[in-house]
């Protein structure tokens, strides 16, 4: 059973000030997961959460997360800088961008950040890029950090850096051989390195004077089983140790990267992220440790685990409709929770203040956009819904408002978040027509 953190009388009291619909998310609990997620790894000194800023793109959320250990995995130009305006830098800063602009690279080394390279090409790319910036004087040798090529030269790369690892083929996981197909099979995605390019490329790194190298590999999406982080970490792992006795490397740490799911429907089962910890943990002594790799730091990329139940989407309802199916309109639309018009996702709703009524009515939970697929929930089976109730969509605290859009000039929501205090926050105001029309600057005026 899925119970908000938030209340109707809360609601009430909020929208005196931030009218619906809004995100809102739990302080408390943000940090109680993140607590769980760095003590589950404890056994690992490097250990380090790198958050998917994509996830929920908020400089309150990333500061949050920041005094809780965490760092940020980032992959655009805005994400370099929120995390930077957010005081997250350095080493704490990941970035695993794939197709990226120089100047994208350019500002990953010159705020000290790991760069995570997704292709073997972008070694010669990358190379190019911190030359012209460093020619320019945008970059200094100092910002590359302190040593020099195994050669005796001038470093010419970030002292410490990483590679984006695609196995090919279909992940199985299980006995069952049952494939995780929540994202596309790994031989299908755009992503990484084959096993021969990515020892390659290391042995290239190493002779640029990269010092501290990693790997990272990212095979499957919301996965809701203990075993997904076990089964992809034997696979870094042997590949590490293979990389060991083929390049001449040892890599200082590994990322797991994301997948790491929750549980959307209410009677789905839960990741318990302590197990996933041990399971990490005994892979890691059976491999690691006997090729002499045990202080291999391990690092994780998480986004929906860290905060997709510690977000809800507050809407209310303002309209019914009785056709060939019983319709409930709501204020929120597609354009603030795209998920389930895109993918057909699940999103649990609440009807605050009707929580322990009787599930009587049979809903299509509807937004206002001009598409028919702009559907919270269809043929959901709810209680009683009258004008003017509150329902909380849940889930929503990661892929939820920074998947937003304008599609039919409708506005961003506000973001607030709900202190431990219980006190509310506003972190984000809701978007005006003047912010909607404010790219526009002078065209009103432009003759055709």
């Amino acid at each position: 059973m899925k119970v908000p953190f938030i209340t109707k009388e809360q609601v009430e009291e909020i929208v005196k000030t931030y009218p619906t619909p809004f995100h809102i998310y739990d302080e408390k609990g943000i940090r109680e997961n993140a607590r769980a997620m760095n003590k589950a790894f404890s056994w690992n000194p490097g250990f380090k959460e790198y958050f998917a800023v994509k996830a929920t793109p908020n400089p309150t959320i990333l500061r949050i997360l920041h005094e809780e250990g965490c760092g940020t995995d980032c992959s655009s130009m805005a994400e370099l800088i929120l995390s930077e305006k957010s005081g997250v830098t350095g080493y704490d800063v990941m970035f695993s961008s794939n197709e990226t602009p120089a100047e994208e690279f350019v500002k990953c080394a010159k705020i000290g950040g790991i760069i995570n390279l997704d292709d073997i090409t972008h070694i010669d790319f990358v190379l190019k890029a911190i030359e012209d910036a460093i020619s320019s004087g945008e970059l200094s040798r100092e910002d590359l950090g302190e040593g020099l090529t195994p050669d005796g030269k001038e470093r010419r790369l970030p002292k410490r850096m990483s590679c984006r690892f695609n196995p090919g083929g279909i992940f199985q996981l299980g006995e069952s051989g049952e494939a995780v197909q929540v994202m596309d099979n790994p031989g299908d995605a755009k992503y990484g390195m084959t096993k021969d390019q990515i020892i390659e490329a290391y042995k290239r790194l190493s002779e640029l004077g990269v010092e501290e190298l990693g790997i990272h590999s990212f095979l499957a999406s919301n996965t809701l089983s203990n075993d997904y982080y076990p089964a992809l970490a034997k696979i870094l792992f042997e590949l590490a140790v293979e990389i060991k006795e083929k390049a001449g490397v040892s890599l200082s740490f590994i990322n797991l990267s994301g997948g790491v799911g929750i549980a959307y429907q209410p009677d789905a089962p839960s990741n318990d992220i302590a197990v996933i910890g041990e399971g990490v943990h005994k892979v890691y002594d059976e491999v690691l440790v006997p090729a002499g790799l045990g202080n291999v730091s391990i690092f994780t990329e998480l986004g929906r685990f860290m905060l997709a139940p510690y977000g809800h989407l507050i809407t209310k309802a303002v309209h019914e409709k009785h056709i060939y199916k019983e319709y409930i309109g709501v204020d929120a639309c597609a354009a603030n929770l795209m998920r389930p018009a895109m993918y057909g996702s699940y999103h649990h709703l609440t009807v605050l203040g009707k929580e322990e009524a009787p599930a009587t009515e049979t809903y299509d939970v509807v937004g206002s956009l001009c598409e028919n697929n702009d559907k919270f929930a269809i043929d959901r089976k709810l209680p009683k819904i009258d004008i003017g109730d509150y329902i909380c969509i849940h889930d929503t605290g990661a892929h939820g408002f920074s998947m937003g859009y304008n599609y039919n000039g409708r506005l961003w929501s506000s973001e607030l978040l709900l202190r431990e205090d219980k006190s509310v926050i506003c972190i984000r105001r809701a978007e005006t027509l003047e912010d909607y029309f404010a790219t526009l600057d002078n065209y009103w005026e432009v003759e055709i």
